[in-house]
């Protein structure tokens, strides 16, 4: 299971952030709303989603209440740690741990808005200020 090399923690699949998105977006959720929720998007089977929090609850993504007669589960890492995880594993395997080089490609491939970029230049400016 490839980990974040400084945080050891597991970097989730594809699947596996479906699952996490829906927790963070709408809080702890049984198998059954994660199911009807993700299968909105593709067609999946209620095993496959039982079988995908089963092993996100063994690699620790996921935390499961047994207290009510349906488990509930919650995402046990933060949406902010797990995309910081990515961004830096991203950035480590594709760019040689060159942020400039991330940003560059991801101006390049998509579609940034005005606010956007307005953001970036202030999150920028304010990198600027605390560097000088």
């Amino acid at each position: 299971m490839p980990t974040h090399p400084s945080e050891g923690l597991p970097i989730p699949t594809d699947a596996e952030l479906s699952v996490l998105r829906l927790l963070w977006a709408k809080g702890p959720s049984t198998v059954r709303q994660l199911h009807e929720a993700l299968s909105q998007e593709r067609d999946l089977g209620y095993t496959t989603v039982l079988k995908a929090v089963q092993v996100m609850l063994e690699k620790g993504l996921v935390n499961r209440d047994d207290s009510e007669r349906s488990h509930v589960y919650r995402a046990a890492v933060a949406e902010g740690q797990t995309k910081g995880q990515l961004v830096s594993d991203l950035m480590a395997k594709a760019f040689a741990g060159s942020a400039s080089e991330l940003l560059v490609h991801a101006l390049k491939a998509g579609q940034t808005s005005p606010a956007e970029l307005d953001a970036i230049q202030s999150l920028l400016n304010e990198a600027r200020r605390s560097r000088s």
